[in-house]
């Protein structure tokens, strides 16, 4: 009956089925990994939290309201009890619930990842198809130049240095200092991404100012993120374009731009695809740099001032959010191939 069920859902849906089973393993090995790990710590967090005129026997009492005192085993099954519940515990470095953080601040990050993919894939990709289509051409060399710099600056360097020309030498960039200037509130929650609420709540100066905070760190990142996909997209348009089926399609008399777009683009986008899933992932676990240069209260930041003081709770939760964060890109990918080439629903 179980089989049969199976067998009678549309192959969309047995996919995602099929990679959701496939992620409760590597789900489980991340919690595992990830609480022996923050156990590994250097530091104590009662320490942390009594203070430092705190005596022996109040660290002990701390220790022990936190559990920390019990058994490693003991203090696991603590932890995915509460994980069962939702409850991924108390920051002690802040004092709030750790869920409530991580809602609070991934917004932020999530905002500024998509925006920099966003800028990366518009500059990228055209660069990639016109540096493919125009070997050692200048447009060639400028793409190899775009994604050596890329690749090579560190991104630290990249925000400092952008901070000094767009900041302090032009004055075109308002000060790297959080998301929106003190004369704005932020708008009512909807999103978390201050461009869209402000806009849905009608407060175009909000707008303006949570679009000119954004747009720094956002180039900063999208000139690490770029470099990659450039390179994807200009391999992927070579291997395409030097096929016999595009040979076929020329000599058929097709278009320049037919046989470019119709044929050419469409067949090299599924490693442009990977690139780019596999890019956002990077992007959202490395711009803790970005966001600490420009003072950006995103989750990066967040993950880096918990590991500072040994908080257990908040790494814990930060990365296991980011691994459910994975698994979801993973399986939107998944479900993009089977759009893109028709191949892989056959397959299925």
């Amino acid at each position: 009956m179980g089989i049969s069920i199976l067998v009678a859902m549309p192959p969309k849906v047995r996919l995602v089925g099929r990679r959701l089973l496939q992620a409760v393993p590597a789900l489980a090995g991340i919690v595992i990994v990830t609480f022996l790990l923050t156990r590994a710590l250097p530091g104590d967090p009662a320490v942390y939290f009594a203070g430092p005129a705190a005596d022996a026997a109040s660290i002990a009492e701390i220790r022990k309201s936190l559990g920390l005192d019990q058994p490693l085993p003991i203090q696991f099954l603590a932890y995915l009890g509460d994980l069962v519940t939702g409850n991924l515990g108390m920051s002690i470095s802040t004092g709030q619930p750790v869920l409530h953080e991580i809602l609070t601040r991934l917004p932020a990050s999530v905002e500024l990842t998509l925006i920099a993919l966003m800028m990366s894939i518009a500059i990228a990709v055209p660069l990639g198809v016109l540096a493919a289509t125009r070997p050692d051409s200048w447009i060639d060399h400028l793409c190899r130049f775009v994604v050596t710099a890329g690749v090579s600056l560190p991104t630290f360097f990249t925000g400092l240095a952008l901070v000094y020309l767009f900041y302090y030498l032009l004055g075109w960039a308002p000060p790297p200092m959080g998301r929106l200037d003190i004369l704005y509130l932020p708008p009512a929650h909807v999103t978390g991404f201050y461009t869209i609420d402000s806009l849905l709540a009608g407060d175009i100066g909000a707008f303006g100012s949570a679009l000119a905070h954004i747009a720094l760190p956002a180039l900063t990142l999208a000139l690490f993120t770029l470099a990659p996909i450039a390179r994807m997209t200009r391999a992927s348009m070579l291997q395409v374009l030097g096929s016999d089926f595009i040979r076929t399609a020329r000599a058929a008399g097709l278009s320049k731009r037919k046989v470019l777009f119709a044929y050419g683009f469409r067949n090299a986008l599924l490693p442009v695809i990977t690139t780019l899933g596999m890019v956002f992932s990077f992007a959202l676990g490395a711009n803790v740099l970005v966001e600490k240069v420009f003072a950006w209260p995103g989750i990066g930041s967040y993950a880096i001032e918990a590991l500072v003081v040994s908080d257990y709770a908040a790494v814990q939760g930060f990365v296991l959010a980011m691994a459910l964060l994975f698994v979801a890109l993973n399986l939107t990918i998944d479900i993009v191939y089977t759009l893109v080439d028709p191949r892989l629903r056959l397959e299925d």
